[in-house]
């Protein structure tokens, strides 16, 4: 029977596969990583093994895509978040390949997104001042040309969460 379980797995949707259990490991890992396999059996009602077979098995379908420690900022001085929209009038694939290179030399720059709408990138941007800030806009448009850069500053961060929404595996 487990052989069927493990062949039923390989051939539907990730979303037909993740059960309640899974759901419960995933919420749990969400809330706290480094939780031994033994703590999160006993809260989802398994022993051990089998826990950890769930866990290996969302790893490898790719569900679980790795364990990070959330740091804070502050504690890191940087306390500045900054927004960054980026409007630009080339869409080429050269210039998107330079643009992709060019944010990933930065490391400021946390979370870079493609949007729709008026804005084309918006980058989340993390450094210890606005002069730091300048510093970092002025290596960002040596990176690549942008047709119009925003920035908008966080005054007060209201919600911050990496954990996903689990409700919509139903």
């Amino acid at each position: 029977m487990c052989t069927i379980v493990l062949h039923f797995y390989e051939i539907v949707p990730y979303r037909a596969i993740v059960d309640l259990l899974d759901r419960q490991i995933l919420q749990l890992l969400q809330e706290d990583a480094s939780a031994s396999v033994r703590e999160i059996a006993d809260a989802v009602g398994l022993s051990p093994t089998p826990c950890w077979r769930r866990i290996r098995n969302l790893e490898e379908r790719g569900v679980i895509t790795g364990r990070v420690a959330v740091l804070d900022p502050k504690s890191l001085n940087l306390a500045v978040t900054a927004l960054v929209m980026i409007r630009t009038n080339a869409h080429g694939r050269d210039w998107l390949d330079r643009f992709t290179s060019g944010i990933e030399k930065l490391p400021e720059i946390v979370e870079a997104f493609r949007t729709s709408g008026e804005t084309d990138y918006v980058l989340k941007v993390v450094v210890p001042s606005i002069e730091a800030y300048d510093e970092f806009y002025k290596r960002l448009i040596e990176e690549v040309d942008l047709y119009d850069v925003r920035t908008t500053f966080v005054m007060e961060e209201l919600k911050a969460s990496r954990s996903l929404p689990l409700t919509y595996l139903e």
